[in-house]
This record gives structure tokens, C-alpha cells and sequence, in this order.
């Protein structure tokens, strides 16, 4: 059903699916404690949610379980394969969660903090002024460290940090879609500028309100590559060892735009999803196929989600792949939600 929202939401919407890149690295390179993936694993997860409004989502192989954050308050969850939502933090000192990761060696997630002006704590003085990383314990929730990437960068511009990917290492490297910069937080939580680049500048605009957006999606890959997918459909190679080196991937067709989010295959490909926002039509699921060491890459299309505002793509149980709809047409239109959906998809 094609969403009837006002062009200001429609904008809105179109900045908020942007986001997440839910790699999967962490699963399909660390070695995890304990994994669920005998599970079955459900066509549909119709999480029992309300209020939630995920942005992403991340599976957990120790628990069998997926992990989302909240646009509209500042809690992780679990949801189970029956939709079971359970809060694991809720952590006052942050406004807006936006993209989570599971780092099962450590035991932890790790989740970006925004504002779009959305929720319950945002402010005027605050709205695209929020950029910062935390660690939580994945048991306890406790809070293990906060990296403020707004004082990191000391640009006075807006941020909006739109995905966030872990090094086997404990290495996070988190990208923001209003200015081209790449942070790198090691796993104590300590943070510096990666890479400012003009490579990484946005030229997709919103009209009527954002101009510019750039990096909407990270992976880190093995041979310590970042694959960075900006907003417009292009990817972009940065080695880690030499950021200097960043140059786009040659693809054999663009990605379909608005591209939300990418995840690390366990052969190395990457799935890639569309919001399929401003276009009206169903979101597009693409796998790209790298050679040469990601210098070039081949697209294909594998499947479709008609769920309204596909915003994500994560792992799940079985080696399986699952696209959140996370009820974002309802937030946007100051309305409640009865939950959020997570619906596997073909990327073979």
C-alpha cells in the first residue's frame, strides 16, 4: 500500500530510512559464545512492539534473538522469534538510538545516538546537534562507554550519524551523513576522525528538509576494508591502514535510491536494500558481488519487501536475511503503532 503522507513527511521518512547498515559483520566474522541458528526461522516476525519504532535491527547468534533501538525514546530491545519485545536499556542520557550492532565476542551492542526532532527528549537546540557512540553489556545493560563524535569533530555543523559497523577487533566505525566523515572508536570507547573526505559529501537532497545527505550505511570487510554506501546508490572503498586511498567501487549498475542499508554476507557479497520512499514503490533487495578487492562489483536484484518505510537489512537465524519495517509512517504522523514487522527476504 503506497503511503499518503504529506510532502514534509514524505521527506522526513525518506532522511530516517537512510540509516542503517545492519552489516551482520560482527556474526559472520566473530566467534560467537553460543548460536541459535538451528532455529526456525519465521517468514514474519510481527514484533509486539508499540511505541518502539525501531530504525534497525541486529541478530543476536548468543541469544537467538534480534536487537533494535528506538527512534522515539532512548531504549534497546530484544524481539524474539514469536515477537516478544523485551526492553534491555533504557539509558536517560541519550535521545535518539538509531543503529545498533551486535559485537557477540564482547558481549556487547553498540548504538548511535541522533536527533532528528522526533523524540521525547529531543529539543530546538539539540535537533542534528547529537552525535555520539555507546557500548552497552548485552546482559546487564549497563552502560560500558559514551564517545561524543560531535566534540570529536569540532566542526559546528550538523550531524546525523547514520550507521555504525565492528571490527573483529572490538574497532567500531561509525559514518555521518551530513558531513564526510568517517569516526573510528576502539573498544574502550576512545574516538578520532578516520577520514574527511570530499568522496564522502552528500548530493542527495530532501526537499524541504535536508540538503546534501551523504553516507548512509558501513561495513567493515575482511582485507580491513570499510564499504561505505552513500545515499545516491554509490559505494565507496576505504582501507583502513590507508584512508588516504578511499575511491568509489565500480558497480555494474548503481544501487536502487534511496539505499538504506547494507549487510556482510557470510561469502563476503553484501545485500543492499532501497527505502523505496520517494519513489512509491516496493522496497528493492540487491546482492553485490565484489572482485578485485571490492575495487569493482557486480549488482543483482533477488527481491522486493512492500512493507511501508523499509529502513534496514540484518542477519538472521539459519544464515537467513530479514528486512525491518519499523511503523516510522505512524511516528512521523504523531500517531501510535501496534508494533513493527521483521520479514525475511531472498538475497541469493
Amino acid at each position: 500500500m503506497r503511503l499518503k503522507l504529506s510532502a514534509i513527511t514524505v521527506a522526513l521518512a525518506a532522511t530516517l530510512a537512510l540509516g542503517t547498515a545492519l552489516t551482520g559483520a560482527t556474526a559472520a566474522y566473530a566467534t560467537p559464545g553460543h548460536s541459535h541458528s538451528c532455529t526456525p526461522a519465521p517468514g514474519i516476525i510481527a514484533a509486539k512492539g508499540p511505541g518502539v519504532f525501531p530504525h534497525s535491527a541486529d541478530y543476536d547468534p548468543n541469544s537467538g534473538t534480534f536487537v533494535v533501538g528506538s527512534l522515539a525514546h532512548s531504549t534497546l530491545s530484544s524481539v524474539g522469534p514469536d515477537g516478544t519485545v523485551r526492553t534491555l536499556v533504557d539509558d536517560k542520557d541519550m535521545v535518539s538510538l538509531q543503529a545498533v550492532r551486535m559485537d557477540s565476542a564482547r558481549n556487547r551492542i553498540v548504538a548511535t545516538n541522533v536527533d532528528y526532532g522526533l523524540a521525547d527528549r529531543s529539543t530546538p537546540a539539540t535537533k542534528f546537534r547529537i552525535a555520539g557512540v555507546a557500548a552497552y553489556d548485552a546482559h546487564s545493560g549497563r552502560r560500558e562507554w559514551y564517545a561524543d563524535l560531535d566534540k570529536v569533530a569540532n566542526d559546528g555543523k550538523q550531524h546525523l550519524l547514520s550507521d555504525v559497523t565492528i571490527a573483529p577487533d572490538g574497532t567500531a566505525y561509525a559514518v555521518d551523513e551530513l558531513t564526510p566523515t568517517i569516526f573510528r572508536i576502539d573498544r574502550h570507547g576512545h574516538a578520532s576522525v578516520l577520514l574527511r573526505d570530499d568522496l564522502l559529501a552528500g548530493n542527495l537532497d530532501i526537499p524541504g528538509f535536508l540538503n546534501g545527505v551523504g553516507m548512509s550505511a558501513v561495513a567493515w570487510m575482511p582485507g580491513n576494508l570499510l564499504i561505505v554506501a552513500m545515499a545516491d546508490g554509490s559505494l565507496v572503498r576505504v582501507p583502513v591502514h590507508h584512508p588516504e586511498q578511499a575511491a568509489k567501487v565500480q558497480l555494474s549498475t548503481g544501487l536502487k535510491t534511496i539505499t538504506a542499508s547494507i549487510r556482510v554476507l557470510p561469502d563476503g557479497s553484501i545485500a543492499a536494500v532501497s527505502s523505496g520512499l520517494l519513489s512509491g514503490q516496493a522496497a528493492v533487495v540487491q546482492r553485490v558481488r565484489p572482485a578485485h578487492q571490492w575495487k569493482s562489483a557486480t549488482v543483482t536484484v533477488t527481491d522486493t519487501v512492500t512493507d511501508p518505510v523499509t529502513s534496514a537489512v540484518t542477519a538472521g537465524p539459519g544464515g537467513t536475511t530479514y528486512a525491518l519495517s519499523g511503523g516510522l509512517a505512524a511516528l512521523l504522523a504523531g500517531r501510535p503503532n501496534d508494533g513493527f514487522t521483521l520479514r525475511r527476504v531472498n538475497v541469493r
